[in-house]
């Protein structure tokens, strides 16, 4: 069933980083699908131009609003220049570089021909809810992170809690199970903004701007995260709160983060000459860059373990001398969600990133956690302690450095038969089946999604009396 209510026009602002802007251009993707009627305009910065490429090809209601940024000395210089996010520690700045945006996009939304209905913004932005507000039109969050780190967040946001030492333990009381994490594995942003740091003030006011918002789309679905969805929906006091996930990428693998060593075209048929769950997959994400020694404890795992394995990580990282004859190193960007979904790969090595989390769940492949910041730590919790389809084997840097001789053992116990891993492959299996029903029709994230673009057009259909 498609709803046509009336000419739809929706500003999309993603966070230019990958793991926030390519989950948001997907749900546009999808979103156009559903409404013909539906033209979409993304706010992207010079720089990222190109990485709007595909979807821009594959969306042909969607157009780019370019807007360049000034670089606060905080940043990079030229960062509007740069190809997305120079590092995690720039997030604070990035965001107040992003706000100075608001005087152009509201000269921008009152000239339009046809005004914005509403405005889809990325969580990290959460200061497009007073730009919303000047518009005249609600704003609806994306969450690309999931419902327990959004919680999570939230929590640490409104309650403000210290520590004397990294070890400390801190009690999230009023979420779910009342789950107790150390001190240093609350989500990093949280943390820069208690040590001081600049430009966090003004991002804890943009977090907190989240939760006055018309609405919210997650990437995540009930199955997985049931109670912290229920959580979030009685935290903020209405129902618009819609699990859409999970997200699944648009078109063939291919160039959609960056460059790579090995053409996506020439990994797959790799993993075809393998046997059946039989490969490790091993990547960190697109942001956080291990350390020579996590590299050379990797190398030194898979050299012991025997194992046939892929490994996405960045120049510099692999040891100088390393062969790796059963396997494949791919520098750079690698297409994850087309190599876990083959079925060659058995096991992931994971920072537990929330667009891993949901790629590998939605794959069924086993993962062995070894969050290293952000909101891994809490990730991680999820996976291992709650859903129970990850092993941890590693956490942080220096102090949760897994030995080699015991991280190999995990990889060869993750594509070995049997075992005591057997059943927690066996819950990895199930929670595919889970998040397959989900997005099928008539599924939890399916309902959310048709509840999710109906709403939306009746905006459309209000923007026009």
């Amino acid at each position: 069933m498609t709803t046509t209510l009336g000419d739809l026009h929706l500003l999309v602002f993603p966070f230019p980083a990958q793991g926030h802007l390519i989950p948001l251009l997907d749900l546009a993707h999808y979103l156009s699908l559903r409404q013909p009627r539906l033209s979409l305009t993304v706010v992207v910065t010079p720089a990222n131009v190109p990485l709007l490429h595909h979807f821009l090809a594959a969306t042909p209601s969607a157009s780019p609003l370019v807007l360049p940024i000034s670089s606060p000395s905080s940043l990079a210089p030229g960062v509007e220049h740069v190809r997305l996010l120079p590092s995690p520690s720039s997030f604070a700045a990035l965001i107040r570089a992003l706000s100075s945006l608001r005087p152009a996009l509201l000269s921008w939304a009152r000239s339009c021909p046809l005004p914005p209905s509403a405005i889809i913004s990325d969580f990290f932005l959460g200061w497009t809810h007073y730009l919303a507000a000047d518009i005249g039109v609600p704003r609806v969050v994306f969450y690309s992170s999931g419902a327990f780190g959004v919680s999570a967040l939230d929590f640490l946001w409104h309650h403000m809690p210290s520590a004397s030492t990294p070890s400390s333990p801190v009690p999230l009381d009023s979420l779910p199970s009342a789950p107790v994490f150390p001190y240093s594995h609350l989500p990093a942003i949280f943390r820069r903004y208690i040590a001081g740091e600049s430009d966090w003030e003004f991002a804890r006011e943009s977090f907190l701007a989240n939760s006055a918002s018309w609405g919210g789309a997650i990437n995540t679905f009930d199955a997985l995260e049931g109670d912290y969805l229920a959580h979030l929906r009685r935290s903020y006091g209405h129902d618009r709160i819609w699990a859409v996930g999970p997200i699944h990428t648009t078109g063939a693998p291919g160039n959609r983060g960056g460059r790579s060593s090995i053409p996506a075209e020439e990994v797959l048929p790799w993993l075809d000459s393998c046997p059946p769950r039989s490969v490790v997959y091993i990547c960190f994400g697109s942001q956080y860059v291990p350390t020579s020694a996590q590299g050379a404890t990797i190398a030194a795992a898979l050299e012991t373990s025997g194992v046939r394995f892929v490994w996405a990580i960045g120049a510099g990282v692999v040891p100088e001398g390393f062969v790796g004859e059963k396997g494949m190193v791919i520098l750079g960007w690698a297409p994850q969600a087309a190599i876990l979904r083959h079925d060659a790969v058995a096991s992931f090595v994971t920072h537990c990133g929330w667009n891993s989390v949901l790629e590998a769940t939605a794959a069924g492949v086993v993962m062995l956690a070894w969050p290293m910041e952000a909101e891994q730590f809490v990730n991680a919790c999820l996976l291992v302690e709650g859903a129970r389809v990850a092993v941890r084997v590693g956490y942080g840097t220096a102090e949760g450095m897994p030995a080699a001789e015991k991280l190999a053992q995990a990889l060869a116990d993750s594509v070995a038969e049997g075992g005591e891993w057997s059943e927690v492959k066996l819950r990895a299996a199930e929670l595919r089946r889970r998040a397959a029903e989900a997005v099928a029709e008539g599924g939890s994230s399916y309902r959310d999604f048709e509840e999710f673009v109906e709403q939306v057009a009746e905006l459309g259909k209000k923007a026009t009396k």
